[in-house]
């Protein structure tokens, strides 16, 4: 029992650090309902908009307008998903496995760009670096999905989304870290500037 009531401990202040997360103002996060999965599991969604992004220029510089903004326009999405399971400590490397997903519309000639993929990894891996969320057991797979119509839908012409879905296991218990990297990453899919030098944002459509 003692070990039950540990573990519900550790899993409470993992939540904790995960709310008090700084995430960049440009993302909407929402908690959401836990999908499928370990029953000590805490889910976030995220968003973020033209809308969102022109909002947070206006903020941070007041002397600017968000001009032309008749609408919001979705620039990426995504998941994040932080799980508990003592049980599972020898499969995940520790008692937390963190599992997300991101996806975002591209510019077709980005989109074509078969360096792409590997391009999204390198953006996860270098924000949880730059951000001091220790990893371990990182995995994931990047995709580019071409969607082209045809028909009555041939004039809508060929849309393409990068996808990357990636799961590792927090090393320290600063989760708000590992929080805040995955957003700064979303941020980076949405075509958003970056926070800090060396990073090139994916242009968004």
């Amino acid at each position: 029992m003692t070990d039950l009531h540990e573990g519900l401990g550790r899993f409470r202040a993992a939540v904790a650090s995960l709310r008090a997360a700084q995430c960049r103002p440009e993302i909407e996060l929402n908690q959401i309902s836990v999908p499928m999965g370990p029953s000590d599991s805490v889910a976030f969604s995220a968003t973020v908009t033209d809308a969102t992004a022109s909002a947070a220029v206006v903020a941070s510089y007041p002397g600017m307008s968000a001009i032309g903004r008749t609408g919001s326009v979705e620039l990426a999405a995504g998941r994040f998903i932080l799980s508990h399971a003592p049980s599972r400590s020898a499969e995940w490397g520790g008692e937390f496995r963190i599992v997300t997903f991101v996806k975002a519309q591209v510019e077709r000639d980005l989109g074509h760009d078969h360096m792409l993929a590997s391009v999204a990894w390198s953006w996860l891996l270098e924000s949880l670096e730059r951000n001091g969320a220790a990893f371990t057991g990182e995995g994931g797979t990047a995709s580019r999905v071409v969607a082209e119509g045809f028909g009555q839908l041939a004039d809508t012409g060929e849309d393409i989304d990068v996808e990357l879905r990636a799961s590792w296991t927090p090393t320290d218990q600063n989760f708000g870290a590992h929080l805040e990297a995955w957003a700064d990453m979303v941020c980076t899919f949405a075509g958003l500037p970056p926070v800090t030098d060396g990073v090139i944002p994916l242009t968004g459509r």
